[in-house]
């Protein structure tokens, strides 16, 4: 159902902290010209959890007025399930395609916790959603006896694989198939994953270098998998600064400098400074003073 490159997109804040709907407007569709997929906002790039519930439907509104019919995927990520729920049922209002649904963080819930939430969140939408595990950041590891589970919910259509376990993606689609959309989840294992046969990249880089990102998918799909090694290869610099408790800041910074925006963050967060500033701005300079040439796809 869900195939290729999502972009996890950053949210654009105005010098006062509020949305800044025209930059998120251009940058949204700066990722739909270089011929990404679908798209996730309201994501852990996305600085989900400093939202209010109306700010995550104007951000859906602008990525679907952008989307030229590609799926526009809300993220949910609840602590409680009756929030989850809401903000379920108002994104479907509003026009979403399906959801990326997280277990109820922060709180680490057992199993059967997990899989009540998702379920009741996949009731309430009423869409396709995809589950994001990602038990490194969280917590919590949706395992694959859980997905044998939720296999039988229909609207439980695709994974956001973020275990950081390469071998994840071999034992999905040997136990499931193509029963889910297997997405890698880590940006720095995602040629990895898609050479073991995942479906999709859910990328944060991407948001400041989507034809290099698109162009790696593209090039694994059609076997050209040397032009498909030296884009990567090129990239995984950039690649890490996904891995990081930084990494919405790493990221605003990289599109500081590959795209002409913003790396200004909602508090808590801060934007990067001193000499980690200078560390990660140097890992973008580098990268982009040796910007390879991209083949004609």
């Amino acid at each position: 159902m869900w195939r290729g490159v999502f972009p996890a997109v950053t949210t654009k804040f105005t010098i006062d902290g509020d949305l800044d709907k025209a930059e998120m407007e251009r940058c949204f569709a700066l990722q739909f010209e270089a011929g990404v997929d679908g798209m996730i906002v309201c994501g852990s790039l996305g600085e989900n959890m400093t939202l209010e519930a109306e700010e995550k439907i104007e951000i859906l509104k602008i990525a679907k007025s952008v989307a030229g019919g590609k799926p526009v995927l809300m993220t949910i990520c609840e602590s409680a399930t009756r929030r989850g729920e809401a903000a379920a049922r108002a994104a479907t209002k509003a026009g979403a395609d399906g959801f990326m649904v997280l277990p109820g963080v922060p709180y680490k819930s057992a199993p059967a916790e997990t899989l009540a939430h998702i379920q009741a969140v996949a009731t309430a939408g009423g869409l396709p959603i995809m589950v994001y595990n990602n038990p490194v950041a969280y917590g919590v590891d949706v395992t694959l006896s859980m997905f044998d589970e939720l296999a039988k919910n229909e609207l439980v259509v695709a994974m956001k694989e973020s275990t950081d376990d390469i071998r994840r993606v071999t034992d999905v689609l040997t136990r499931f198939g193509e029963r889910f959309d297997c997405f890698t989840g880590v940006d720095n294992l995602a040629l990895e994953s898609l050479l073991m046969g995942a479906h999709g990249w859910v990328a944060g880089l991407v948001v400041a270098f989507p034809k290099e990102t698109v162009a790696i998918w593209k090039l694994v799909q059609a076997g050209h998998l040397e032009e498909a090694r030296a884009i990567y290869r090129w990239f995984r610099p950039l690649l890490d600064l996904d891995v990081s408790t930084n990494l919405v800041q790493n990221i605003k910074l990289a599109e500081v400098f590959a795209i002409d925006s913003n790396d200004r963050v909602r508090a808590p967060r801060l934007p990067l400074a001193g000499a980690e500033r200078q560390r990660v701005q140097g890992i973008i300079e580098a990268a982009l003073a040796k910007r390879p040439t991209l083949p004609v796809l």
